[in-house]
Formats: C-alpha cells, structure tokens, sequence
C-alpha cells in the first residue's frame, strides 16, 4: 500500500481545492503498470464494473485492454468510450429485455452464465458463437460475499451440467467456442492456481470448437501496510504451464484471456475528504468526515480495510486509536470497522476541520458502486496523466437528483 507517486500532496490539496471534497482522484501511469504486469496474456479484458469512468476505459483502450460488461449500459458505456461492440464480452447470469436487444442489434460477444440463456440466445441471435461462464464448483474471495464459485453461488453453470449444455447447444446450432472461470474477487495464489487445473478438465468436455480459455480475474491486492504483494509473475507463469497442457490435449492452440477488474484500478486511486469535526462518544473519538458510504461502499459492505492518512500530517505526529465516520444517518456509515460492523479504531494523528483525509486503494468499486443516498450528489472524478489533473466527472448537483422526479403525475 503506497499512494501513486502521480498523487503528490501539492497535487490532491489542489483537487480538493477547485473541485470540493469528496473527490476522487485516479493516477494513470499505475494503471498502465498493472496492464504491463499481464502481457503474458493473449489477451487483457478489464472488468469494468470496478471502475467504469469514461476516460478510464479510454485510457485502457489506448493500452491495448478489452473489456467486459455485465449491463446493457456497460456496453453502451464501453462504445462511449470508444471499444467497438465486436471487442466487448457480455457476461452475465441472465439476459434482461435490454441486454438481449444489445445482443440481437450489437455484434457483441456473449458469454453465458445459466444454462436457460442457451435458448434465448439461439432466438435472438441464430447459429451464434459464445463462451460459457462455468462455476467448477467452488470458489474463494476476499469476503464471503465477493465468492463467485461453489453451491452458495448464483454465478455460471454448473460443472456437472457443462456436457449437456454443449450438446444442448450443438442441437441449437449454437456454437460454444470458449471456456471462462471466475472463482471470485481478491482471491488468494492458492485459489486462483486451483481453477488452472479445473480449467484443463472442463477444456476436453467441449469438443473440437473450444477456441479460447478465460483464466478469469479475481488478482487481489496488498490493502494493508505490510501486507505481501501478490505475486504477479508466478501467476501468469502458472497459467501459461496450463495453457500448454490444454493444447497438448487438445493437439491446438488456444487464446488465453485474463479478466482482471480490481487488480488494474484499486492502487491508482484515493478518494480525498475533508474533515468536518471531531467529538467524544465516552472514550471514543470519532473524526468526522463529508464522505461516507453513499460514496465508499465497501468498508460497510465488506468490512473492507482502506489505509487512512491526514494530507499533510508529519510522520513523527502523536498518534492515538481514532474511529473515522462519514455524514450519513446510519451507524454503519464508518470507514472504520470490521466484517461483522464492529468498530476498529485506527492509529491517527490529531485533525481539525479543514483538514484533509485521504483514503487509500479506492480506484476499485469506489466511484462505481457510490450512490446518492441521503440526498448526497455523486462526487467528482479526476485523471491525472502525465502530471495534468484532468475532471473526467463533474459533481452531479442537487437539481440532477430532482430532475427525473419533476413534472410526472404524483
């Protein structure tokens, strides 16, 4: 955990200076770092839902980076940018009325996640080609939630049920050309080298059209100071050695993909608040900040760790256990606490109103998972590339909130 060497203080004061707090702020050299860290690939397909800013998917475009989409509005989202309908993935569990429009109007590719979507497919798109999201039967994340494998996932089709769904789909005419597993979100090197050998198993159920393996994503990071890195290089290595076996038993090549969302984006980026006061609850001493869980979900969600620092502290300030909580009427509105909601003090300098507070690793699932609750405005979001802070979303105002609500019959 070390904030993005773009980032300087002079540099976040100034964001949070002519934009207001909270804001975020993302680093664009960390991104390309992470994109270089899996050219092992054939191919890098960005899990968008992380992080799906306009000016973030241009950016891992010019890279070379692919995406998937899970929405009918993450493909729109995704051509905004400027990737072509044809480079897009569409995976999801089902295909609502919008997401089947896409697929029947849009070249998009589809990768299915339930065995009934075969069928649907088939009707909109006839003689389709598609992947499939296959659940090998057990999973692994960095919280029980943020598993995407076992009985206790809703997530891809079943393992036992794969050699039907292939001749399903040869019945439809549909052809199944590649495999994708997904285990679940910061994962650990143990799990996510366990789904290489699933893998290669569930690769001789298809047949002669499998084309292309998806390794999935799930690549965790260090959140904590101290915490071992993850170990890249090892990875990749891992899953070039299956690669091999795959094609020696099946006398081809394949592509293989990597679908990381969260290991690309969390470390490029912080979200910076202003502190609003400070109280005493009896022993406590709680830091009262104008960002909570309307804007980071996930230390309310998870129970997620995010390191904290005060902008401009000294690192030889007095420290002492402070708990940090954001505006909203809610007792789980804090930065600060554990997986079941209990509360972590955290080791603090003192602050001050005015002070500035800024939260570490939140490029991923910050801005994208934030929402308006409590009457708060979507904060803004700045890139900075090459040492220009550019505004790549504007702070939504209170008239936004109001505006779809307006002139309708009450």
């Amino acid at each position: 955990m070390t904030r993005p060497n773009g980032l300087t203080d002079a540099l976040l004061a100034a964001c949070a200076e002519r934009h207001g707090t909270p804001v975020w702020v993302y680093d664009a050299a960390t991104i390309a770092a992470r994109v270089g860290e899996l050219r092992a690939f054939d191919r890098i397909r960005y899990a968008q839902k992380a992080n799906g800013n306009l000016a973030v998917l241009a950016l891992l475009l010019e890279l070379g980076v692919e995406v998937d989409a899970v929405s009918a509005g993450e493909v729109a989202r995704a051509m905004e940018a400027g990737h072509a309908p044809e480079s897009i993935v569409y995976t999801a569990d089902l295909f609502d009325d919008a997401a089947l429009e896409v697929v029947r109007s849009l070249p998009v590719q589809v990768n299915l996640g339930s065995d009934f979507m075969l069928g649907q497919l088939a009707r909109v798109r006839p003689g389709a080609r598609a992947t499939v999201r296959v659940n090998p039967g057990f999973g692994h994340g960095h919280a029980r939630k943020t598993s995407t494998g076992g009985e206790s996932s809703k997530h891809g089709v079943w393992h036992e049920d794969l050699p039907r769904m292939v001749a399903e789909a040869r019945r439809l005419g549909v052809v199944l050309d590649g495999l994708h597993v997904h285990i679940g979100s910061g994962s650990d090197f143990d799990h996510l080298t366990r789904v290489c050998s699933a893998v290669r198993a569930l690769a001789r159920l298809f047949g002669p059209e499998l084309r292309r393996v998806s390794a999935g994503g799930g690549l965790p990071i260090a959140y904590r100071v101290g915490e071992a890195e993850f170990d890249v290089e090892r990875y990749c290595h891992a899953w070039l050695e299956a690669k091999r076996a795959i094609e020696a038993d099946l006398g081809r090549p394949i592509e293989l993909e990597v679908e990381p969302g969260r290991r690309l984006v969390a470390e490029c980026g912080v979200l910076v608040a202003r502190v609003r006061g400070v109280k005493l609850q009896g022993a406590q001493e709680y830091v009262l900040v104008d960002a909570g869980f309307n804007a980071l979900l996930r230390p309310a969600m998870y129970g997620s760790w995010h390191e904290i620092e005060v902008l401009g502290a000294r690192t030889d300030a007095p420290r002492a256990p402070r708990l940090v909580a954001g505006p909203l009427c809610e007792s789980g509105d804090m930065w600060t606490q554990g997986p079941g909601g209990e509360i972590e003090p955290r080791d603090l300098p003192a602050t001050k109103e005015g002070d500035l507070l800024v939260v570490h690793d939140a490029g991923a699932y910050g801005a994208s998972m934030s929402s308006t609750y409590n009457g708060h405005p979507l904060a803004p979001e700045v890139l900075v590339q090459d040492g220009v802070a550019r505004l790549v979303r504007r702070r939504q105002d209170i008239d936004e909130l109001l505006a779809q609500e307006r002139g309708l019959d009450r």
